[in-house]
């Protein structure tokens, strides 16, 4: 990953980086496992977006199968993988999941991001 608006995250930095960042920039919350079919086709879609969005969103990987990570997935109750999870103002606003394709999810940030809407 080679920009600062995608970046991994886990249990232990998950409220620094993406609650704490969220009341100024939307984070979307990529829960994902890499034996998850539809969670590596999605990866690329979502890097583009993050690209496309320059800076005014950002996005955190969680890999749900690296040490405490899946409990994040239990207290955000995903119940599959992969999962994204909208969140401003340190709250969650909205979630989809399954691979998506980038028009369904620009669609998405469009309809759900307050912030973003503020600009």
């Amino acid at each position: 990953m080679t920009s600062s608006n995608l970046f991994n995250i886990n249990l232990d930095d998950f409220d620094e980086k993406v609650i704490r960042t969220s009341h100024t920039t939307p984070v979307m919350v990529d829960f994902w496992a890499d034996w998850c079919g539809p969670c590596i086709v999605i990866a690329p879609i979502l890097e583009k977006i993050i690209s496309d969005y320059n800076g005014t969103i950002q996005l955190a990987k969680l890999e749900v199968d690296e040490d405490d990570n899946m409990k994040l997935a239990g207290k955000y109750q995903v119940r599959g993988f992969p999962t994204i999870i909208l969140f401003e103002n340190g709250m969650e606003v909205e979630r989809f999941s399954s691979a998506q394709s980038y028009s369904y999810i620009d669609q998405f940030i469009q309809q759900h991001s307050a912030l973003l809407n503020n600009i």
